[in-house]
């Protein structure tokens, strides 16, 4: 600050006494207060922490201290209070690094409690979608197992319809279809013409239930030798076997036995009973 231009010597007597006012001025001056040293850098980490959101959100009320011990730093002191400026700004980087570390420790806590609150909300879900997960499978068996005993109901009220549509009976052997002696011609093993309605039902069944075993069993009455009658047997039942096959009933489906009359159902004293030895009955096996 230079002031001597201002300074106008009234006389040659006063030029020093003006020299001396002009000194004193510079020195005055030059020894005006500036801010303590050190203060513009805690001024810079401070506004370094203000602009971070993170550190206004979580250090609000240390920022503030922070702030006012800044301020009361960078506050001009004589050259005799260096020490006290020196404690000043030393306090005020200690307030500053304070709000810093509580902002920082509080930001994990809360990334912490976050991740918690994260990892809780997947643990539900996980449990919600296992749960979700075994409910549908529940219903799913449950549908599955509506599905199969209707199913199974369906199947067996058709099977019932088969069994009263073939006219057989059901054994422990299985269901007995017993084909009597108007199939064939007395003493012959052709199967006579005109005769097979049941024959063709038996057909329709085994082709719907192709799973099915069949055995053929031949029998007669007693009238003859045990040979004769076993061989006729046999041959009755074979020809039984041999409509089916022509039908296009598998031929490893079906067995065939000739017991003669060693199996009568009924007296051979009689001719009604002779008549109903005189039988071949095709046995289907039960579905294990």
């Amino acid at each position: 600050m230079n002031i001597l231009p201002f300074l106008k010597p009234v006389s040659g007597v006063k030029t020093s006494a003006v020299v001396l006012l002009s000194s004193l001025l510079l020195t005055a001056c030059a020894m005006s207060p500036t801010s303590p040293e050190g203060s513009e850098n805690v001024r810079t980490k401070l506004t370094q922490l203000q602009q971070d959101p993170d550190m206004t959100n979580y250090a609000r009320v240390e920022l503030r201290d922070a702030e006012a011990a800044v301020e009361l730093a960078e506050q001009p002191v004589d050259n005799d209070e260096a020490a006290l400026a020196a404690h000043r700004v030393y306090m005020a980087d200690r307030m500053v690094e304070i709000a810093r570390a509580k902002g920082e420790t509080r930001l994990l806590e809360a990334e912490r409690e976050l991740l918690a609150e994260q990892r809780d909300a997947a643990r539900l879900a996980a449990r919600t979608r296992e749960a979700d997960r075994a409910h549908a499978e529940a219903e799913s068996a449950r549908s599955s197992q509506a599905q199969s005993a209707a199913l199974s109901a369906r199947e067996a009220e058709e099977l019932q319809r088969q069994i009263d549509t073939l006219e057989a009976e059901a054994t422990e052997r299985g269901l007995v279809l017993t084909l009597g002696d108007v199939l064939f011609a007395t003493g012959s093993a052709n199967i006579q013409g005109g005769t097979n309605r049941n024959l063709e039902k038996l057909v329709d069944f085994l082709n719907q239930y192709p799973d099915r075993q069949v055995l053929i069993e031949g029998h007669t009455d007693n009238v003859g030798s045990a040979a004769f009658n076993e061989t006729l047997s046999r041959q009755r039942a074979e020809s039984v076997r041999q409509f089916l096959i022509n039908r296009g009933v598998a031929s490893r489906r079906l067995t065939v036995s000739g017991y003669g009359f060693e199996r009568p159902i009924a007296s051979n004293d009689t001719a009604t009973g002779r008549q109903q030895n005189r039988r071949v009955e095709v046995v289907i096996e039960n579905r294990e």
